[in-house]
């Protein structure tokens, strides 16, 4: 099985995750969030996918969630209006995403990558 990874490669945090894969032999095809950003439509799908709360996927870290004000602007947006602004740059995206074929997983926690893509290969 092969994962899709959606990193930013100057980030930290992104490596930390690309290296953990590499370390459990996870093979996986590389996505460079702010060259190839995630479309609407694909957002909407690892967010349902994903079990998460909308806000999750937003870098709520970046300079560009704070240069917009999203703090204050997200509550008052549809999901629909949500998904669009995410697609609009990747620098707005939580990062890194992984996708499999049973799991959405965003930003690094080692415990729940374990626990979701360890698990997922071994079935």
């Amino acid at each position: 099985m092969n994962v899709l990874f959606v990193e930013y490669p100057k980030c930290s945090t992104c490596k930390k995750a690309g290296e953990w894969l590499k370390a459990h032999g996870i093979t996986y095809a590389d996505r460079h969030i702010k060259e190839d950003n995630p479309t609407a439509a694909e957002l909407k799908e690892w967010h349902e996918r994903s079990g998460k709360d909308i806000k999750s996927f937003f870098n709520t870290s970046g300079n560009l969630y704070k240069e917009m004000q999203l703090k204050d602007k997200l509550p008052g947006m549809t999901l629909e209006e949500k998904y669009a602004l995410l697609s609009t740059d990747g620098m707005l995206v939580k990062r890194p995403v992984v996708v499999g074929e049973d799991f959405v997983l965003v930003g690094f926690k080692e415990a729940e990558w374990a626990d979701n893509i360890i698990l997922s290969f071994t079935k």
